[in-house]
């Protein structure tokens, strides 16, 4: 696989637009981080770490809005942005709004990986790794 970051987000599109609970993807420290500012910023429930061998998964528990027949996905998009072919970096001060604040940038900057709030509060700039709105 040459792009784990973009399977996860394909894995969480398919099984919103699926209505599943929850989804399996499998363990790293970056897809933990990105889980972790998904569940920050209120795209997704629980985040949870298995313990399998060989591979730990991470188990992601997806948000949905309106009643048992009206459910919808809180997540309506997911786009990678910077992927491992074409580096997207940007500074301080050209941080992207997704959807004029209604969504969030996630950015992995050297205080780790953030939303583009949270990067912006600390004066970082860094790479852009997706869009979540």
């Amino acid at each position: 696989m040459t792009d784990p970051i973009a399977d996860m987000l394909t894995r969480i599109r398919n099984a919103s637009m699926r209505g599943h609970s929850q989804v399996a993807v499998p363990a790293s420290k970056l897809k933990l981080a990105i889980a972790q500012v998904m569940k920050d910023e209120g795209f997704i429930e629980d985040v949870e770490l298995t313990d399998d061998r060989p591979q730990p998964f991470l188990r992601i528990v997806l948000k949905y809005i309106g009643g048992k027949r009206e459910r919808k996905p809180l997540i309506a998009g997911l786009q990678r942005v910077s992927k491992p072919g074409c580096r997207v970096y940007v500074g301080r001060r050209e941080i992207p709004r997704v959807l004029g604040g209604m969504g969030i940038s996630v950015l992995s900057t050297s205080k780790g990986v953030v939303s583009d709030r949270h990067a912006r509060r600390m004066g970082l700039g860094g790479e852009v790794v997706c869009y979540i709105w």
